[in-house]
């Protein structure tokens, strides 16, 4: 039985190299979602056909690369067939951009896309385990997909796709990533003896050998844009989604900023609230707590558990204020 979909336009589907040919695909909302999902599942049908005929990469089960599809690391086979799947996506989002179909939504998906598979295409390009075979497959991918990175789209669907990366991007930094405990101290210490500027050390973060993810997710805003986007109009109830994330993602971004700062009263550590607060201020223009909520969350979380033992902890807007003076603008 195919799972229903729990939010408009998040279909589920699957397919397998085993079985060329077969996918099985949720309920769609609409027919450009269909053809999405369609094109989605035929990539990954075609690069595991692909697979049982040449080797385009050594086995490496390590889980240590960023994907936007996923919220958790993924090993070099998964992120290959990522790619794959969504340059076809992005190329079906182009098409229908380009012949000015469904236009807002099509505009965005091909901008959020086109950027996304990118990032990964030139981590992947780059890796050691790839085979001559690999290597030249990448770079017919890339010979397509990097010239679609300078092709205009609206102004409305490069902000909303700029907003969801970040969004994606530091939401995974701040469950996967760890900062060295040294470091962490070490910031802890200068904010408890009144420096006014933090020592400028932010990238000593990593990724351990067994990721085990530090707080939950929920994809509530990028839904939201979706939907705003598709026409559907506010929904009654999207899963995760807080008042806050509806006031974002309206544009209402002085109640959003209230709102994640009443969530993370409440709860210090929720990622989602943590980069919604990051999101919600760069909105309102540069902020030095907006840098750093969203380039090193992690960072922040951590060196603001340290001060939270304190007689009067500070907040973590405080914190990601005083980290942020060392991010740039």
């Amino acid at each position: 039985m195919v799972p229903k979909p729990q939010v408009l336009f998040r279909n589920p589907s699957a397919s397998t190299g085993e079985a060329f040919g077969s996918a099985v695909v949720g309920l769609p909302t609409d027919g450009a979602s269909l053809a999405e999902t369609l094109i989605h599942e035929f990539q990954h049908i075609v690069l595991g056909g692909l697979l049982h005929l040449v080797e385009l990469y050594e086995p490496d089960p390590r889980e240590r690369i960023y994907v936007a599809w996923r919220d958790d690391p993924r090993p070099l086979s998964g992120a290959l067939q990522g790619v794959y799947a969504f340059f076809g996506v992005t190329a079906f989002w182009r098409a229908l951009a380009r012949a000015g179909t469904s236009s807002r939504r099509s505009g965005f998906e091909f901008a959020y896309w086109r950027e996304q598979t990118w990032h990964t295409l030139r981590v992947l390009r780059a890796d050691s385990t790839l085979t001559d075979a690999g290597r030249r497959f990448l770079d017919a991918i890339a010979e397509r997909l990097g010239p679609w990175q300078s092709e205009p789209v609206s102004a409305e669907a490069s902000e909303l796709a700029t907003a969801a990366r970040r969004d994606h991007s530091a939401g995974w930094r701040a469950r996967h990533l760890r900062p060295d405990p040294s470091v962490v101290a070490e910031l802890a210490r200068a904010w408890l003896s009144g420096r006014s500027r933090p020592p400028a050390n932010l990238d000593a973060t990593s990724l351990p050998p067994t990721p085990i993810p530090d707080g939950g997710w929920s994809p509530a805003r990028m839904d939201l844009i979706r939907l705003s986007l598709g026409g559907a109009g506010r929904p009654l109830t999207v899963p995760g989604a807080t008042e806050a994330d509806f006031a974002y993602t309206a544009g209402d971004h002085l109640e959003a900023v209230e709102g994640y700062r009443r969530e993370l009263a409440a709860d210090p550590d929720r990622p989602n609230s943590l980069v919604g607060l990051g999101l919600a201020l760069s909105a309102r223009g540069l902020h030095p707590a907006a840098r750093a909520l969203l380039h090193c969350p992690e960072l922040v979380r951590a060196v603001h558990r340290h001060l939270r033992s304190g007689t009067r902890p500070p907040t973590v807007e405080d914190v990601a204020s005083w980290i942020g003076q060392l991010v740039p603008g």
